[in-house]
């Protein structure tokens, strides 16, 4: 009997083999059906550090610290479309991180009521 197995690359780099067509996932590596980044793997703007920030693609520390003196300055981020307010972030870098960031309401800040 023949097996046909399948290579699956994890972005931690492990590698996975599996056999018809079925990949094995080991455990403590993400794997690769649910892409969606989850709440806790995204970044929040409110209260991310530099380090954080800079986990983000296209963001270097010069590109961190605006976002930070963006969000001092105007009191948090409202929506995550705020980004593109801040100096070195268009649209087209906005579009790359918009499934990697979020926006909780910032301290002192009430929801406003429906």
């Amino acid at each position: 009997m023949q097996r046909a197995f399948v290579l699956t690359v994890v972005c931690a780099g492990f590698l996975v083999l599996g056999l018809h067509g079925q990949a094995l996932a080991e455990p403590g590596v993400p794997s690769l059906q649910n892409s969606e980044p989850t709440e806790r793997e995204t970044v929040e703007l409110n209260t991310a550090t530099p380090a954080e920030l800079r986990t983000l693609p296209g963001v270097g520390e010069r590109t961190a610290q605006r976002i930070i003196e963006y969000r001092e300055e105007h009191g948090g981020f409202e929506r995550i479309e705020d980004l593109m307010n801040v100096r070195g972030i268009g649209e087209r870098t906005f579009l790359r991180l918009r499934s990697l960031i979020r926006v909780d309401t910032p301290a002192g800040r009430k929801e406003s009521a429906p």
